[in-house]
């Protein structure tokens, strides 16, 4: 589902930094109120042509996963541009930007649409400075635009994503099934520590956390796990591996349906990934 897959863009921020610019964190210098911009960018049938078609070129297997990303870009984008006073409408559109740069193979494409997720999440927080939701969206829509570079600019911008998603945990640490503690967990864990934020208690702490908000999610213990396999903690990976197996079947009824198929054909995947890992270190 949509809300889920903000841990996903910020899944590799150090990895950005340290040899593929996976990275995301630029600061913005502008105003807040960006309308004038995003218009530019979003209110051109030009553009949007080249959104949904041109510059993006997915793999055949997900096509129908592709086309969903693209119609709900283009409705988000609608309903922003009919009231660009709706704060919600805003960081909508900035959901749906980062979405489509999931999605996108050009780096153009992804700049661009990144640069008008940002602009909208801005526009969000300039409405309504409360909004969990907005401040997590923009952290990953700076991470997204960060993605398209390919210099040191990156580790400038680890501070502002890191800001976002400690203020949207503030606000509301439950958003999206504990996403600030998991996408902070994420930040944590792939930046150096060396040139960086990167620190293995805060990672494993913002893990726990969202763990123990909801525990029933199956991202959230799917990162813990790795994260524990990584260090060689295989002991807490293999209790945590069995808390997991224990929810599966519910979260699978829980979580059904088109919305939520790209996420379990990645959550399949890295389960069985640690499952194998864990049953190669077993003593």
């Amino acid at each position: 589902m949509f809300a889920t897959s903000i841990s996903r863009g910020i899944a590799a921020p150090a990895k950005a930094i340290s040899h593929r610019q996976r990275g995301r964190f630029v600061p913005y210098s502008g105003p807040a109120r960006t309308i004038g911009l995003l218009l530019v960018w979003a209110g051109t049938s030009a553009f949007a042509a080249d959104t949904t078609q041109s510059l993006l070129n997915p793999p055949a297997a997900s096509s129908n996963f592709a086309a969903r990303v693209n119609r709900i870009f283009l409705e988000a984008r609608t309903r922003y541009l009919a009231d660009t006073n709706n704060a919600t409408n805003a960081w909508q559109f900035g959901r749906a930007c980062f979405e489509l740069g999931e999605i996108a193979t050009n780096t153009a494409a992804k700049a661009g649409i990144a640069e008008q997720g940002i602009a909208a999440c801005r526009e969000s927080i300039a409405l309504d400075p409360g909004s969990a939701a907005a401040h997590c969206y923009l952290g990953m829509t700076i991470g997204r635009l960060a993605d398209t570079k390919r210099n040191l600019g990156a580790l400038k911008m680890v501070k502002e994503v890191e800001r976002e998603f400690n203020t949207a945990r503030e606000l509301d640490e439950h958003f999206s099934f504990a996403a600030p503690d998991r996408n902070l967990g994420l930040l944590y864990f792939e930046a150096p520590a060396f040139i960086s934020i990167g620190s293995r208690s805060k990672a494993r702490q913002h893990f726990q956390r969202a763990v123990e908000l909801a525990p029933n999610y199956p991202e959230n213990r799917l990162f813990l796990i790795e994260a524990l396999l990584k260090w060689g903690d295989y002991e807490a990976a293999r209790s945590e591996f069995k808390a997991l197996e224990k929810i599966w079947r519910g979260a699978k009824e829980k979580y059904p349906g088109d919305d939520w198929a790209n996420d379990w054909a990645d959550w399949e995947k890295r389960f069985a990934a640690a499952k194998k890992k864990i049953g190669d270190n077993a003593h």
